[in-house]
């Protein structure tokens, strides 16, 4: 799909498209960012929590919203970005019948939790009912450095992005660094499953970064 496309080619095409995340924390919001100024045109957010002082140094939150509901802050901020993206926010825990509901028609899903355990059920849940979504996944991004140990793994429809090891702990505390490296992966592997993979070769014009 992606072959001699001008920017603003691409930018409709995304424009099409919806992208749904569960989890609005370190990795989601920053992730909804991204694809926002990369023009998709329809994000379904989904959290149950509200932010806090301690969201701050790693989530796109300000300090005037402590307190709000994530999935609220966020829209906002992503509306000041740029006001056309349609951001669907729904403030709840998410279990398998609220994954079926709230993403089974989107064009891609980003996992954004924290803990293991939601991983687990969110995985399970979607290779079970919804085989053919792609599904786009974190694992291991704690701590600071190390760099070169984060890895991009694709198995048919899903995505691991991580060192895969380095989960958070008292040792390991999530650091923005490395959360927002993963969560523009993230965003990066859900635009190659969007517009197919870029080209081999580049227009000769110049192009404005």
């Amino acid at each position: 799909m992606a072959t001699e496309y001008s920017r603003e080619a691409y930018r409709a095409t995304l424009a099409g498209k919806t992208v749904g995340i569960a989890g609005c924390g370190g990795l989601g919001s920053n992730c909804a960012v991204a694809l926002a100024r990369a023009g998709v045109g329809s994000l379904v957010v989904a959290d149950f929590d509200v932010v806090s002082e301690a969201n701050l140094d790693r989530q796109y939150f300000f300090h005037d919203q402590i307190g709000l509901p994530k999935v609220d802050a966020l829209a906002v901020n992503i509306l000041r970005i740029d006001p056309c993206v349609r951001v669907r926010g729904h403030s709840l825990r998410l279990g398998p019948n609220e994954i079926l509901r709230l993403f089974a028609n989107v064009d891609v899903l980003v996992e954004a939790f924290d803990q293991a355990d939601q991983k687990l059920m969110l995985l399970e849940t979607v290779l079970r009912y919804l085989p053919e979504l792609p599904l786009v996944t974190a694992s291991g991004l704690a701590g600071w450095g190390d760099s070169q140990a984060l890895r991009v793994r694709r198995s048919g429809k899903l995505v691991i992005i991580g060192d895969e090891k380095r989960e958070v702990c008292v040792a390991w505390p999530p650091m923005a660094p490395r959360v927002g490296v993963v969560a523009c992966l993230q965003a990066n592997e859900v635009l190659e499953r969007l517009l197919g993979p870029m080209p081999e070769t580049a227009d000769s014009d110049e192009a404005e970064t």
